[in-house]
């Protein structure tokens, strides 16, 4: 059986390692996961590839007929743009407006969203109690899934910070569609946003940085960056006393979650993914140093 994970750029994603090592340890010898590097606009017509459970090899856009596929990891910018290419899409994913997951059963394409899983069991992991009030940095996919699981954490109002409140449009139709009542913001009004239990950030790598001073004061940070790490930002407030969840956690619960539903079996070694990740993220910090 095969898999993979799908995005724009995709070099240096950790779901190879993470899938591969959970094959290894379930015994699923004949199991493979690749990495492909696929946009927007190729997204359909690999899909339609794939339609017959049967599958690409090398390239996203090259199809060798010949292996069975179990299902796809997606990542930017892809997470949205997958909705209408599905044939049935889980309650989850249609409440955030996106699937991370896509499981082939029976010549049909079934989108899911394991993202909202995986910031629940970071956050629960690391200790940090359900919110009473929180504040979400940046407005893109994962912004919204973070949304989904303070909600489910029976957090029914957040603030939203974003560079531009004009492209803030879907996620606020996200909070709406939660029932969590959104106020958004820009960025330059952070300093007046940071009285809260929990601070989640969705912004790219190295985009906190400059907001690290400032939320050094809150009592839980969570930045989805996971390399490099730890950030800035997740410095500043681990220093200050205050609790940090990394995105690896996020990355590595969500992706139990995607071989769970890809593989249909329960028993999967949550364990040996985070040493594979936590080794592998060492030798890139490594070979980055050297």
């Amino acid at each position: 059986m095969r898999a993979a994970v799908l995005g724009s750029p995709i070099r240096h994603s950790l779901s190879p390692c993470l899938h591969r090592a959970a094959y290894a340890a379930m015994g699923l010898e004949d199991w493979t996961y690749e990495a492909y590097e696929c946009d927007e606009e190729r997204l359909p017509g690999l899909l339609a590839g794939l339609r017959p459970l049967r599958g690409a090899r090398g390239t996203a856009g090259e199809a060798e007929r010949g292996d069975a596929w179990a299902g796809l990891s997606l990542t930017m910018p892809l997470k949205r743009a997958v909705l209408p290419l599905l044939d049935t899409v889980s309650q989850s994913a249609v409440e955030v407006g996106g699937a991370n997951t896509v499981v082939f059963r029976e010549g049909r394409a079934h989108g899911d969203n394991t993202d909202v899983h995986g910031i629940e069991r970071a956050l629960a992991e690391a200790g940090v109690p359900a919110p009473r009030s929180a504040v979400v940095l940046g407005g893109g996919a994962t912004a919204a899934s973070a949304l989904a699981a303070l909600r489910n954490l029976g957090l029914h109002a957040a603030t939203l910070l974003v560079r531009d409140p004009a492209r803030a449009g879907e996620t606020a139709e996200v909070a709406e569609r939660l029932g969590v009542a959104l106020a958004v913001e820009t960025l330059d009004k952070l300093e007046a946003c940071l009285d809260a239990d929990l601070v989640v950030s969705t912004l790219p790598g190295g985009a906190a940085d400059a907001y690290a001073g400032r939320l050094a004061r809150v009592p839980a940070l969570f930045d989805v960056v996971y390399s490099p790490w730890p950030t800035a930002a997740a410095s500043a407030v681990a220093s200050a006393g205050g609790t940090v969840v990394s995105g690896f956690a996020m990355l590595l619960h969500q992706a139990v979650r995607q071989v769970e539903l890809m593989t249909g079996r329960p028993d999967v070694p949550l364990e040996v993914m985070r040493a594979a990740g936590e080794a592998e993220l060492a030798r890139r910090t490594a070979e980055t140093r050297g």
